[in-house]
């Protein structure tokens, strides 16, 4: 057995530095719950994993089965969609629309929670700090299921207000409050499976994440028809398959957590500290801006579309649960790049960071450029394997062109995002996470729908694509120009 010391060692929290008595065991620091020498071994290889591997090589190894796992999740998100629109109602296919604007709020606490801790454990086991990092695993992991019932709580409180609020009309509310009150049953999973895939993709053991995450998705596939057919539950059903499908994901994740040298979940590790709230928060705001406002934005789309029609809303609804699957290979690739730029950056091996974000930037906008003139090609079909209606094909089919004509900016844009938000650049990562589809999406969705009608609100995102792309470009040149400092200063 290695030898133990004990040392006071310096934790770089904002605001300074605080101490703590740490129990070293050589290389990796301080045994504790489910640690041991076996699993020193396996920490170790996968450091030199991380750190040594040609970026190009380990970020498309990692990147597998996040794109696999994005796939699916992206499958899984428009099954609700597909499945409700076979009951042939404008009214169900909207409910579900407006729905997915509240399951985007939950899914922003799980990734403020998951990225939060996740930045800070890709950074300390870069740095060979295991102590903290398991700390910090647990820490995020509770924060995010009481959450999640808080989430759960109130939303029961305030069922038909939140409904209405979500941007639900009169025709759609019953639909909306059948779906919207089971949904919320499974708040506190849902939010505590995204911090368990996001910790064990920053850990660089994204397979794991992938097998917990693909179950629950066919599970829910697979459910989808039975509770909504043959046990006649209606969009009630489909919101039940979600759910269960969630709490099996949540399971199985946790079980990955407990296999292959990854980070134990352990309530004892629980910090109460404010210095472990203020890495999850510095590490977490720009995924709560960016998939918050993602959901405050629906909703803005949904007031504007209603205008025009539950046929609008629904037509809205399709368009963003296909752009979401077109996005998913590259936000899986680029989440296969995170873990490597965590890891790299924690090491100071700036080299690498650069080298791994021009990779990733570059396949990105290659294969959206591919997929956007596919989408723009065949959008009337692809709108019309959700719904069958003409109204609702044609308001689809237009919005989907306008997307998909921009859909290659993405790939600098989120690989921006999550390149500063990785390294700790806060505020320059929550400012581009905001752009998209907060700071431009939602003044241009009213400006635009006053000024063009209908035409303008399908337009909407592509004009804040744009615009995000131009202010996202010198932040990011900002950013390398500063781990060229950082390079020559390590290289004297």
């Amino acid at each position: 057995m290695p030898a133990i010391s004990y040392a006071k060692i310096p934790l770089p929290f904002q605001g300074g530095l605080c101490y703590t008595e740490k129990k070293h065991v050589e290389k990796w620091g301080k045994a504790g719950p489910g640690m041991d020498d076996h699993m020193d071994e396996k920490q170790e290889q996968k450091f030199h994993q991380m750190t040594e591997t040609p970026v190009s090589r380990l970020i498309c190894r990692l990147a597998v089965p996040c794109i696999i796992s994005m796939l699916v999740t992206s499958f899984y998100n428009m099954a609700d969609t597909f499945f409700v629109g076979m009951l042939k109602s404008n009214s169900a296919t909207g409910a579900v629309g407006v729905v997915f604007s509240l399951m985007a709020i939950i899914q922003a606490v799980g990734f403020f929670f998951g990225h939060g801790s996740g930045n800070f454990i890709s950074r300390e086991l870069g740095k060979q700090n295991y102590e903290d990092a398991a700390n910090m695993a647990s820490t995020g992991f509770f924060a995010a299921l009481a959450a999640g019932g808080l989430i759960c709580l109130l939303g029961q409180l305030f069922l038909e207000p939140l409904a209405m609020l979500l941007g639900s009309t009169a025709t759609i509310l019953p639909y909306t409050k059948a779906y919207l009150r089971v949904i919320l049953f499974g708040a506190p999973w849902m939010t505590s499976s995204l911090v368990l895939n996001n910790q064990l993709r920053y850990q660089g053991s994204a397979a794991y994440g992938m097998v917990g995450i693909t179950s629950g998705a066919v599970l829910n596939i697979a459910l989808d028809p039975v509770l909504i057919f043959t046990a006649g539950l209606g969009v009630a059903g489909a919101a039940w398959a979600t759910i269960i499908s969630q709490f099996v994901s949540f399971c199985l994740l946790l079980i990955g957590c407990s296999r292959g040298g990854n980070l134990h979940i352990h309530i004892s590790r629980v910090q109460l500290g404010p210095s472990w709230y203020i890495q999850i928060v510095r590490g977490g705001l720009p995924s709560l801006a960016r998939q918050g406002l993602a959901s405050v934005a629906t909703i803005c789309l949904n007031r504007a579309a209603g205008p025009y029609g539950d046929a609008a809303i629904a037509a809205m609804g399709v368009v963003q649960r296909i752009m979401m699957f077109s996005a998913s290979a590259m936000i899986g690739f680029g989440q296969g790049f995170q873990p490597v730029c965590g890891f790299n950056y924690g090491a100071k091996l700036y080299r690498r960071v650069k080298d791994a974000f021009w990779f990733c930037v570059k396949s990105a906008t290659l294969f959206l450029l591919a997929v956007g003139v596919l989408g723009a090609l065949f959008a009337p079909r692809l709108i019309a394997l959700f719904r069958d209606d003409p109204e609702v094909i044609q308001i689809g089919t237009m919005a989907l062109r306008f997307q998909c004509a921009t859909l290659c900016l993405s790939g600098w844009i989120v690989m921006t995002n999550m390149m500063l938000q990785t390294i700790g650049k806060t505020a320059g990562a929550t400012f581009v996470a905001m752009s998209r589809q907060g700071i431009f999406f939602i003044p241009l969705v009213y400006l635009l729908s006053r000024a063009l009608g209908l035409t303008g609100v399908e337009m909407t995102q592509s004009v804040s694509d744009i615009l995000t792309l131009l202010c996202a470009v010198p932040v990011q040149l900002h950013a390398l120009r500063e781990l060229d400092a950082l390079e020559r200063g390590e290289q004297r």
